[in-house]
């Protein structure tokens, strides 16, 4: 049996991990497969046509708590215990729900302290009680008797209140008093872990339109200076990366990559241009994998300079999902980089969100079929997740998923 410390508005944990408000899902799914052996089990759940718009949840049912995390921003936003008696719980080192401890009324005003009266959920027959960053809830005892809920002066009133045992608890950032109204904080200092995470990736185009790189806006935390005097504290960067840097130059912008590899082979140079189906050189272009950022940068083996870049969306279901964090791209296309159908056409904006449905017409003829892109962890194997299709429109490739979002775009140079 779990147990774990509450700690309102901020963490459930125990004595050797802590699922913080806030965390990527990323680091929370490590966190729990790191300590797989206290917590078994952890069931992902999303929404296959909606995965932007419905919540993500991670119930970790032998133990009888879910986590609910942000669609867009996938960061956690709200803890459930939804079965008290699987986990031992404490506040402030003292202990409110155990096999041994019942969670009544009583003892959590005693152990929380004062706090506002609750208020009544007739349609579930609960009675909620708040503390800033905490909501409990109590069954009451016309629950299972098939009479009326009473009043909550009533309630308040009735020799049996005090002795109302908890049965589910919420944590969350605020004081709210619905947990649906919960949202997702930033991200606290202690998950950055000197990495960045991108606010927004946008194309960068030449005066006459043609792609030249990317302009990043990201966050990331800065110790205070000397390494003494508490927590140190977020900035905010603005970095360019554009084709023709070096490895170098992009280090200098983005800092080490959170990975180098170096490509086998090039399962796409079969759909290139003649003259580069057969290969120059032995040596092996090879990516910067920059992970929180949900980017990655290749280099050109010969020259060493960036050839492509490849902005990650983390949808789920996925072939590459919870690998990169969501990276929160934006590509424009004025009317002169469109196929347009009208006259009246406007400037396109392509976001994470955006599906390939809304701006297919703009970017591609009727006629253009797809490349049919089947990962696989290796030969002969099953994709679980099924094959993504890939569009071009100049020198951009979209990747789409089945349920129309853009799993990836890839940008590249047209230079020789």
């Amino acid at each position: 049996m779990l147990e774990l410390e509450v700690m309102p508005e901020r963490a459930l944990a125990s004595s050797q991990w802590e699922l913080v408000l806030g965390m990527p899902l990323s680091q929370v799914l490590e966190v729990l497969q790191l300590h797989s052996g206290a917590v078994q089990t952890a069931l992902l759940t999303y929404s296959d046509q909606k995965p932007f718009e419905q919540d993500l949840s991670v119930d970790l049912n032998q133990d009888g708590v879910r986590l609910y995390f942000d669609p867009r921003s996938q960061r956690l936003k709200l803890i459930e215990v939804y079965d008290v008696t699987k986990v031992k719980m404490k506040y402030c080192n003292r202990f409110f729900c155990s096999s041994e401890i019942t969670p009544t009324v009583d003892l959590i005003n005693d152990c929380f302290g004062p706090t506002h009266p609750g208020e009544m959920d007739k349609g579930h027959n609960y009675y909620l009680l708040h503390f800033r960053g905490i909501l409990f809830a109590f069954p009451l005892w016309t629950a299972q008797s098939g009479y009326p809920s009473p009043e909550l002066g009533e309630l308040l009133e009735a020799d049996s209140y005090g002795s109302l045992v908890l049965s589910r608890l919420c944590l969350f950032s605020g004081n709210i008093t619905d947990p649906a109204e919960a949202r997702a904080p930033v991200m606290p200092l202690e998950c950055f872990h000197g990495n960045g995470y991108s606010e927004s990736v946008e194309v960068v185009r030449s005066e006459d339109g043609k792609i030249k790189g990317l302009q990043l806006k990201f966050i990331m935390d800065e110790p205070r200076s000397g390494g003494v005097g508490g927590e140190g504290r977020l900035k905010g960067l603005e970095r360019r990366v554009m084709f023709g840097d070096t490895p170098q130059d992009v280090c200098s912008s983005l800092g080490a990559p959170s990975k180098v590899f170096f490509k086998a082979e090039d399962k796409m140079r079969i759909h290139s241009s003649g003259s580069h189906k057969l290969p120059t050189s032995k040596c092996s272009d090879y990516f910067f994998n920059y992970f929180t950022l949900g980017l990655d940068v290749l280099f050109d083996c010969a020259t060493h300079r960036v050839r492509k870049m490849v902005m990650h969306n983390n949808v789920p279901g996925h072939y590459n999902f919870n690998i990169y964090n969501r990276c929160e791209f934006i590509v424009k296309f004025p009317p002169s980089q469109q196929l347009c159908r009208d006259s009246s056409s406007s400037e396109v904006v392509v976001t994470s969100s955006t599906k390939w449905s809304e701006i297919q017409d703009y970017l591609t003829e009727p006629s253009d079929k797809p490349v049919v892109l089947n990962r696989s962890s290796s030969t002969n194997s099953i994709n679980p997740f099924g094959s993504t299709f890939c569009y071009g429109h100049q020198n951009i490739i979209f990747e789409v998923m089945r349920n129309q979002h853009i799993a990836s775009i890839t940008i590249y140079s047209l230079a020789t």
